[in-house]
């Protein structure tokens, strides 16, 4: 499969880029396309696929330049669905696949693929699955998708006996037609993407993908308290395992502080250093794909134990002097920031603002129960302290997040939370917000240097 045929590849990234050296590799001619132009994109990539013998076409989308020579067109996930060389490609009879299908098909046989999607929680659910995978089965475990490394990435190590853990995005859906995993997740489902796919319908049928292919010989684990995941999932044949953080269940769920599979106690909440009722649903999740794999109790509760997180999201980083840092820069919306307040049942010191882009930060106001201060940063600081004014909460205004944080130690005392979940983008300071949790990450660092160096 894949041998001596002429295939398109639509979009450089990481997957185009991935998927044109496993193609070229296997005697096929390669056309790789993208509209960015040629100085905007990795070189080093660039001259590497160019030795390899890969066409590059960059700087638009030639009218003329898929015809029916071809035999597939890949497009990388983020290409509109209605890209015109997607319909001309249909009106061609030329096959759209993905990265990620055309990386399944050259699967070796004997490979466990689990696939992991949602709207939220797929991140933490792969990376923290993935961890305890690795713990059993060490250099049988691979870790692919969304997450960041194209499936097509790690083809050439992968052998019979070997474990894939996925992230499948709703992107990474929508052009799959063989793709069976062995054990598929949905961690829950909520509006999202409606500009990519036109509606939420569309959205939750994209998703439901994920189990087109199962049989009852595969697994599909679901959260029984999201409605929208057991209606898109009624008619799928694979065997069904519910997870819940509501209900005693006939599966894995959350019964006061611990959490038991089928009856049995695997560990409590008091394990899990990352925060909030959605990830004690992502660890149960994780914790009925270890089990499918017969991985044991204390493997699990060992990894549980040390996972941090996913970092830059809800991010646990150090305790110091009782006070808990969480690094929540990913937080670029007001969505993303009610849900790391709702994760909380101690006392917050809020960093919250960043770049100005009309925010409504009244969004919050049902969200500032555990909240005492809230410290403004950024271009939007002012606002923000207006914001907090109303809120009738205590409110200090800095401009960079370093002054910042000096602040928020001094007005804390132990048992406090101190949160950077900005609610704003990062770009009045910095090129990208991950920049900007690392800062947040470094000033805790030099706090706990600190702190030790006094105490000798």
């Amino acid at each position: 499969m894949f041998e001596n045929q002429k295939i398109l590849i639509l979009g450089f990234a990481r997957s185009g880029y991935e998927a044109a050296k496993v193609l070229v590799g296997r005697g096929n001619k390669v056309i790789l396309n993208d509209s960015k132009e040629e100085s905007k994109l990795e070189q080093d990539k660039i001259v590497e696929l160019r030795s390899l013998g890969v066409e590059l076409v960059f700087g638009s989308h030639p009218d003329d330049l898929l015809d029916s020579s071809f035999d597939y067109l890949i497009k990388n996930p983020g290409v509109p669905i209605h890209h015109k060389y997607v319909l001309k490609a249909r009106e061609l009879g030329i096959e759209v696949l993905n990265e990620v299908e055309m990386a399944y098909r050259l699967f070796p046989e004997g490979v466990r693929l689990i696939g992991i999607t949602g709207t939220n929680g797929k991140t933490t659910t792969t990376s923290l699955t993935y961890e305890i995978v690795k713990k059993a089965y060490g250099e049988k475990a691979f870790l692919a998708g969304n997450i960041g490394y194209p499936l097509s990435s790690i083809l050439n190590d992968l052998k019979s006996g070997d474990i894939v853990v996925m992230e499948v995005s709703c992107q990474q859906l929508a052009n799959l037609s063989t793709f069976r995993p062995n054990i598929a997740v949905m961690t829950n489902l909520s509006p999202a993407h409606i500009d990519f796919f036109g509606s939420y319908e569309i959205y939750k049928k994209v998703k439901a993908r994920l189990f087109q292919n199962q049989t009852s010989d595969d697994v599909a684990i679901l959260n029984v308290e999201n409605e929208d995941v057991l209606d898109e999932t009624k008619h799928i044949q694979a065997t069904k395992k519910f997870f819940s953080s509501e209900n005693s269940i006939n599966g894995c769920y959350l019964d006061g502080k611990d959490i038991y599979y089928y009856g049995k106690k695997v560990l409590s909440r008091d394990d899990i250093r990352i925060a909030g009722i959605h990830n004690v649903e992502n660890v149960m999740a994780a914790v009925m794909v270890a089990k499918e794999l017969n991985i044991s109790d204390s493997i699990i509760l060992d990894v549980v134990r040390n996972f941090k997180g996913v970092e830059h999201r809800l991010e646990y980083v150090d305790t110091i002097c009782g006070r808990k840092f969480y690094n929540d820069t990913e937080a670029t919306n007001t969505k993303c920031t009610q849900i790391a307040l709702s994760s909380f049942d101690d006392d917050i010191i809020l960093i919250l603002g960043g770049l100005e882009r009309g925010q409504d930060f009244y969004d919050l106001a049902d969200y500032l129960d555990h909240v005492k201060c809230v410290v403004a940063i950024g271009e939007c600081r002012n606002r923000v302290v207006d914001f907090a004014k109303v809120m009738q909460k205590d409110v200090y205004s800095y401009e960079h997040l370093v002054d910042a944080f000096k602040k928020c130690y001094e007005v804390s005392v132990p048992g406090d939370v101190i949160l950077l979940s900005p609610a704003s983008a990062s770009w009045d300071q910095y090129k990208e917000c991950e920049i900007r949790g690392t800062e947040f990450k470094n000033c805790v660092k030099e706090l706990k240097n600190k702190v030790e160096s006094n105490k000798n």
